[in-house]
């Protein structure tokens, strides 16, 4: 089910956007590699507790953690790939970074199935940045990165990301208990799994 209303188009890897290498490229979008430099953009988004409230309660983060164990997940090449399964995301025409998106290969040397998810500063909220990404996202999966699978979860009472996910073309798998660390509100209702194959995205829209 290929989308509609978007255009998009994937960057090489070489490509340059003020020294960084683009992902990809939507209408309004900009994805592009982590770097070291992006500590602080990083420190910002997980300190809101808006954006965090579904992944961590609202909790705060140390730039200590982001060092150390937030950039190092975001920098990691995946070998059946060679390249990441995150990217930064900027607004295309002031290349304001909105947050970042994942497209990440569950196994290491297998890119079958991935992962899809994102997060987002609030100024990114309501305005389709998501669901654009996303779309984006799975569209060079399917026709460039021989993806078979996107599946993504959240936790059940996170009706936005599951509008989201829905609107991206993934629909309903399942809902299961996960194992959290620390109970956080919500947390009692379990979380939701949802999918798109490849041969669901290729069939015609009806």
């Amino acid at each position: 089910m290929p989308p509609v209303g978007n255009r998009w188009q994937a960057r090489p890897t070489g490509g340059e956007d003020r020294g960084m290498p683009h992902f990809l490229e939507t209408d309004r979008l900009v994805l592009r590699a982590f770097t070291a430099a992006d500590v602080d953009h990083l420190l910002a988004l997980d300190n809101d507790p808006e954006v965090m409230r579904f992944i961590n309660g609202g909790r705060p983060t140390s730039r200590e953690a982001i060092q150390t164990r937030t950039l190092p997940r975001l920098l990691h090449d995946y070998p059946c790939w060679k390249t990441r399964g995150y990217w930064a995301a900027q607004e295309k025409p002031t290349g304001t970074f909105l947050g970042w998106f994942e497209l990440r290969p569950l196994e290491e040397h297998s890119p079958a199935v991935v992962e899809l998810g994102y997060r987002l500063n609030q100024a990114a909220w309501g305005r389709g940045y998501a669901t654009e990404g996303c779309r984006a996202l799975i569209h060079k999966g399917f026709t460039d990165l021989e993806v078979e699978r996107v599946t993504a979860d959240t936790m059940a009472v996170n009706a936005r990301s599951r509008r989201v996910m829905e609107k991206s073309g993934l629909s309903f798998v399942r809902s299961f208990t996960g194992d959290w660390p620390e109970q956080i509100e919500g947390s009692e209702h379990g979380e939701v799994e949802y999918e798109l194959t490849r041969t669901e995205w290729e069939q015609p829209q009806q």
